[in-house]
Order: C-alpha cells, then sequence, then structure tokens
C-alpha cells in the first residue's frame, strides 16, 4: 500500500474532539499511515477558557499536543478535520485555521488530498449534520477528494447513522464503543482511500 501521511486536525474545548482525533489516530496507524494529531490554535481570549475549569483542564493537560500548521497540510496527502459544531458550523478555532490556507489553495497545495471530517454537539440535533457539511464544502473549494463513511458499515448505524462522518452527542457522554467503532471505520477508510490516491 502506498504510504498515507495523515493529518488530524481538531479543535476541541473540553476534551471530546481530542479524544475523536487520539481513536483515529490509533487506527490510522494500524491501517499503516504515518499521521500526525494537531490542535488548531486557541484564539478565545485567555480569560474565558481560565474563567472555566473544564476548559482550563483540558488546554493544560494537551499543551504537549503541536498546533497545526501550513506546512502539515502540505505535508499530508490525507487530512481529518474534528471540531464541535457551533451554532451550525465548525467553532471558530477551526474556521480561523483554515481560513490561513489561501496561500496554500492558491498554489493548488490541497488539491487531490483525501479528506473526511468529524464532529460533536451537546445533543442528537445540535448541527452536526450542517457543521460537517460546511466543511465539506470548504475542502470542495480545494478540490479535495472527499471521503464520508456513508453507509459502508453497520457501525455508522450503530454510533446514529450519519453518513457525513462520525458525529458525538457529547453532554455527560464519554465517548461510547460504538462511537469509537464509527470513529475507527471513518479513519481507516480514509486511509484506503488516500493509499489508492497515491498509487
Amino acid at each position: 500500500m502506498a504510504q498515507v501521511r495523515l493529518a488530524i486536525v481538531y479543535y476541541s474545548t473540553y476534551g471530546t474532539n481530542h479524544a475523536m482525533a487520539e481513536v483515529a489516530a490509533e487506527a490510522a496507524r494500524a491501517e499503516g499511515a504515518e499521521v500526525r494529531v494537531l490542535k488548531v490554535r486557541e484564539t478565545a481570549p485567555e480569560g474565558v477558557v481560565n474563567g472555566q475549569d473544564a476548559w482550563k483542564a483540558h488546554a493544560e493537560n494537551t499543551a504537549h499536543v503541536p498546533e497545526a500548521t501550513l506546512d502539515d497540510m502540505e505535508w499530508a496527502n490525507a487530512i481529518l478535520m474534528s471540531a464541535p459544531t457551533r451554532f451550525g458550523v465548525s467553532a471558530s478555532q477551526l474556521r480561523a485555521f483554515i481560513d490561513q490556507l489561501g496561500p496554500l489553495w492558491g498554489r493548488g497545495a490541497l488539491a487531490n488530498k483525501a479528506v473526511s471530517a468529524m464532529t460533536s454537539a451537546q445533543n442528537p440535533h445540535g448541527g452536526q449534520e450542517s457543521t460537517l457539511l460546511g466543511l465539506y464544502t470548504t475542502f470542495m473549494h480545494w478540490g479535495a477528494i472527499l471521503v464520508p463513511p456513508g453507509y459502508t458499515d453497520p457501525v455508522i448505524f450503530a454510533s446514529g447513522g450519519n453518513p457525513y462522518g462520525t458525529s458525538v452527542t457529547a453532554a455527560g457522554n464519554p465517548l461510547t464503543g460504538e462511537y469509537k467503532a464509527s470513529i475507527r471505520h471513518q479513519a481507516r477508510r480514509l486511509v484506503q482511500v488516500a493509499a489508492k490516491l497515491a498509487e
């Protein structure tokens, strides 16, 4: 199988999307991919972050995770993005990172990469599908190759049935086995398609 270089780029306020990224990374590595797990820069004011114990604790616990750069995006031939939904779109921290990718897009450096996305929200109808579709619209502007999970495995139905990408209902709910299985399937599928594109 051709070498897949996967950048898992995430934003996480309280830890759900970070945990999702780590599950995906484990599955992708098992599939033979070289993986970088990367967070995007926190753009919320420090006082706001420090004013919420859970937010502050997660920021401290993931201080060691490197921040995503344009070089990481160019290095990758597969990209998996994950962020919580905010009012039906991805969190502004992830959007701020995406907005910096103009120089790569301008010279076609994001074209033909295999891409997929995941998200979370407080409740089952908190904007997950619109968040994923919004990210895919961005990826289409890049000329990237969309690799949603679709209904390609029974685990999709067990975790809520979202064919666009794994979407976790996060309120008081850790990552269940069904969610983890869905994430693993999505990551493996992305790596497999990326490998075919790299042949």
